[in-house]
Order: C-alpha cells, then sequence, then structure tokens
C-alpha cells in the first residue's frame, strides 16, 4: 500500500501520521479473496464471544430494565409481564443481528463501488494501530465526522481491512424501514433507534441498557455520530449529547475501569451529495431513504469523487479526562440500578467532553486545494482569472499551513497543475472561460422564472460553501481577531505589528460569510 505523511506548519520538523491507500492493494488483487479471506480480530482483554440473542437476554434480565417495568407497570396500572413483552418488542426491533457472511457480501460489494467512485482511500497508520491496542484495553467508542451517508459504510469497510473488531452502529429508524437493505444494514452490525423519544420511559431503559451491556462486556466497539445527522453544510454542529452519556456512565458507576473516545476525521475531497445538500438548505423536502431511491443513485457510479481521508485520532481516556472535574463517589450512594438523573458536574463534563471530541475532528479534517479555491471564488462571485486565483491560492495555502492546517497539497506538482486538476474534479461547481473562473449554474431545460434562476444560482453557491466552510475552523479565530482589529477606533497599522492589510481583510471576509452564507 502506497504510504504519504503530511505535514503542518506550526512546526517545520512536526510530521503529521503516515496515510496508506487502502484501494491501492485492492486494484490490484482479488476482491473476493480479500472478502473470504480468514477474519480474526483481537478482541477486549478476557472477553468469551458472545451471540447476538445471548446479549439480548442479558439487556432483558438486567436489574435497571426490570427496575423500570416494576415503575412502568406500577404508573400504568398493567402487569409486568405486558411491559416485560412490550421491552422484548422494542429490543428485537432495535438490535443487531451481526453476521459475518453479510458483512464478506458488504466487504466484496463495496470494494467494486469504491475502487469505481474514489481515487484513494487514505487511513493513517499509526491510528489504526493505536486503535489496535485500545480495543484490547478497554471498551471503545468510535466518534466519527458525519458529512455524507459513505460515513458508516466507509468505518466498517476499513476495520474489516484491517482485522479490527466491526463496530456496532447506532443508526436512525429511517434506514430500518428499506426493503432487504435495512435488514443487511443490521447483519452488518447496526442497531436501529428512535430519532426522539419523548417521555417514553421504557425506550430510554431498553435503549441505554442495550448500549451499556455491550459496552461493559467488550462485545465490541460502540460508533455513533455526536453531531446526530449528517452536516449540510459541512461545519461541525453541536453535539447531542444523549448518547454520550450512556458510554459514560458505565464508568462513573465503576461498571469499567476506563472508556476511551475514539475521534474519527473523515475527509472527502468531493462529497457525492453536495447538490442534494444544497437543495435541502433551499427548502427542498429531504428525499425519503429507500431502497428504489439508491438504486436510482447507482448513477453516480459514473462519477469521479476524488479521494477520502480518514483520520483515527489518539484515544481519548474518559479516566483521564474526568480526574479532578467529577466525583465519583457520589455513585455509590445509590444502588447501580436505579436510574438517576446526571449530576450536574457530570452534565458539565459530558458537555465538555463533547466539545472537546468535535474540535479534534475538525484538527485532524485533511483539506484538499479545492476548499481554498472554494473560500477564493466565494469572496469573487463575479469569477476571478485563472492566474489571479492560482496565485491566491498559494498565498491562502501559506496562511493556512501557518494556522496549522492539515493540507493535502500534490508534493513537487506545479501550482497551475493542482488548480486544474481541481476545476476538473469540481467542474459542476467552476468553469473557465477565456482564461476566466466562475461558479457554474446549471442550464435550464427551457424558459426558466426569475425566481427559478436565482433558486439554481443559489444551489451553485451553496454546494461551493459547503467546501468553504471545511476550512472555517482554521481561521475562525484569526478571523475573530481580525474583526476586532478591523472595528477598533485606532486607523495606525503601526499598532499591529506583524499583521498585513490583507491578511485583516481575508479573515474579515471570511467570518462574515461565515455568519451571513450557511
Amino acid at each position: 500500500m502506497a504510504s504519504k505523511t503530511l505535514y503542518s506548519q506550526r512546526d517545520p520538523m512536526l510530521k503529521r501520521d503516515g496515510f496508506e491507500d487502502i484501494l491501492e492493494e485492492r486494484r490490484n488483487s482479488s476482491d473476493l479473496k480479500y472478502a473470504l479471506r480468514c477474519y480474526a480480530p483481537v478482541l477486549y482483554k478476557g472477553v468469551t464471544p458472545c451471540k447476538a440473542n445471548m446479549l439480548k437476554n442479558i439487556v432483558l434480565q438486567s436489574d435497571q430494565l426490570h427496575y423500570v417495568i416494576n415503575q412502568v407497570s406500577q404508573e400504568s396500572g398493567e402487569a409486568p409481564d405486558i411491559i416485560q413483552e412490550e421491552a422484548s418488542v422494542i429490543l428485537e426491533e432495535m438490535a443487531h443481528r451481526l453476521q459475518i457472511s453479510t458483512v464478506r457480501f458488504f466487504a466484496f460489494a463495496l470494494s467494486k463501488a469504491f475502487k469505481t467512485l474514489f481515487q484513494h482511500v487514505c487511513v493513517n497508520e499509526e491510528g489504526i494501530q493505536r486503535l489496535q491496542q485500545a480495543i484490547q484495553e478497554h471498551p471503545v467508542v468510535l466518534l466519527p465526522s458525519h458529512r455524507s451517508y459513505m460515513d458508516f459504510l466507509l468505518m466498517s469497510y476499513i476495520l474489516y481491512t484491517y482485522d479490527l473488531a466491526l463496530p456496532v452502529i447506532a443508526a436512525g429508524m429511517d434506514f430500518m424501514g428499506m426493503k432487504f437493505v435495512g435488514e443487511m444494514l443490521r447483519m452488518s452490525g447496526a442497531f436501529f433507534i428512535r430519532r426522539s423519544f419523548g417521555g417514553d420511559k421504557l425506550y430510554w431503559a431498553v435503549f441505554s441498557e442495550y448500549v451499556k451491556t455491550m459496552l461493559r462486556n467488550g462485545f465490541a466497539p460502540i460508533e455513533f455520530f455526536l453531531e446526530g445527522t449528517r452536516s449540510r453544510t459541512c461545519k461541525s454542529l453541536t453535539p447531542k449529547l444523549g448518547l454520550l452519556n450512556i458510554v459514560i456512565e458505565p464508568f462513573f458507576k465503576g461498571e469499567v475501569f476506563d472508556v476511551n473516545l475514539v475521534p474519527v476525521s473523515i475527509s472527502y475531497e468531493r462529497i457525492l451529495e453536495e447538490s442534494l445538500y444544497a437543495r435541502e438548505l433551499l427548502g427542498v423536502p429531504k428525499p425519503k431513504e429507500s431502497t428504489s431511491g439508491l438504486l436510482k443513485a447507482r448513477r453516480i457510479l459514473s462519477e469521479d469523487y476524488g479521494s477520502i481521508h480518514v483520520y483515527f485520532g489518539q484515544p481519548v481516556s474518559v479516566r483521564s479526562l474526568a480526574q479532578g472535574k467529577v466525583n465519583r463517589s457520589t455513585y455509590n450512594l445509590f444502588p447501580r440500578h436505579i436510574p438517576r438523573k446526571p449530576m450536574e458536574e457530570t452534565q458539565s463534563f459530558v458537555n465538555d467532553t463533547a466539545y472537546r471530541i468535535v474540535r479534534l475532528q475538525e484538527d485532524n479534517m485533511v483539506l484538499k486545494p479545492w476548499v481554498l479555491m472554494a473560500s477564493l471564488l466565494l469572496q469573487n462571485l463575479e469569477g476571478l482569472e485563472l492566474s489571479v486565483l492560482t496565485e491566491q491560492t498559494v498565498w491562502l495555502r501559506g496562511l493556512a499551513l501557518s494556522y496549522a492546517a492539515f493540507l493535502d497539497w500534490p508534493d513537487h506538482a506545479p501550482t497551475a497543475k493542482v488548480v486544474s486538476s481541481s476545476l476538473a474534479l469540481h467542474r459542476g461547481l467552476a468553469c473557465v472561460s477565456g482564461g476566466r473562473v466562475s461558479l457554474v449554474v446549471g442550464e435550464p431545460l427551457g424558459p426558466v422564472t426569475p425566481e427559478e434562476a436565482l433558486f439554481n444560482r443559489a444551489v451553485s453557491v451553496l454546494s461551493c460553501a459547503s467546501y468553504r466552510n471545511q476550512v472555517l475552523h482554521v481561521f475562525l479565530r484569526p478571523a475573530m481577531l481580525a474583526v476586532a482589529m478591523h472595528t477598533a477606533a485606532s486607523s495606525k497599522k503601526s499598532e499591529w505589528p506583524g499583521c498585513r492589510p490583507t491578511l485583516i481583510s481575508f479573515n474579515n471576509n471570511i467570518l462574515s460569510m461565515h455568519l451571513f452564507l450557511w
């Protein structure tokens, strides 16, 4: 497998983890042999693998679930046996049924699809080694960024490739309704949960006990998206704390020694859903997940989506984070099986941890040249001369590196070639005409109203903005400083040593675009 190293300019000698392209081997060997190879992942120390049915029995017999069943029985007046049956039905609807035969089918099918869709799928080798070690020591929770439907398929594919334990993945009920596909996802490790539980005490008890049982027993790494849903803007969303609370609770109650939270950053050179996201942001209803919709989407197989970089971050120890912040002894004052609302200091800790993970995801996002070019084009909506765009992209690259951006810039390639390659890949968003680069607006099939023309223009701008947004975390803090400097009463530039007017202007613009253009 090819290996490539990316560098950070924060310290010229500071090397980022090396990446290897896992598709390189797939292009040179049999996909069937890959899917049928011996799969023997390392497990959490001392764990005896248990079947999915055994896992369900453990959940249904747990003290916590029995406690809630009796509570609900008293509140509703129904017999405990009836409530127990309801709990069993909920769990049957929710639980995964991981089967290696289905995993092998996906391994074969995804190999074919990924080789068609992507030029490279690059994974940091050191991150995989860290994860392999972490899985053996403590329960692991995988927390990937979420920019595409492809994320959870990609995660399982990578772990299978490296002979690591496949995760059990929290998925929305929308996917369960897809004929055949829903069951196949269930048999590859997905468990299905409602988008909201309302005041359904029984559902919450079944769900939380199911997740905690898998965590305590080290059944498999647990995977969920901290943001709760895909980000249509490619900005990080406010993290949802429910599931994070659940996976951290066993540590507070002393049921596990530690929990490792692993941030994973998935960076797409070209997003599969780019135009779909823009339309949703403009009010077009989200298409319902369906098998027929999936089959219609197969036309994307004729497109080139560039490269993907997947960065497995340093495992974050909950035990280390909580030291001196949460008094765990208070959890000994009540029986473990009695559900309790988290204390204020616990809620604060979980909230801080969630934002820490999101920040780590951002820091390890790999930025492509197009991200910089999109930022410049959105500040010049009337277009730019190709030579000017090239010159400004080089300038912005240097600026991004000085702020420790994680850039994937082709080694030893002429800048003009890098820019032209990016424009070719994103030809649906930008074009070169008469030596000038401008955003592409979809060609209408017939006469259009002014409103339709404006809508088409907005789709183009918002699609481009989704790439610009990927670099916001790099410039946001300097941009806030630039705005403060820009609005300061003093006009003496000498009072701001080391800050060029161009730099202040760019950062000011990037923040204003962030605030007023999704």
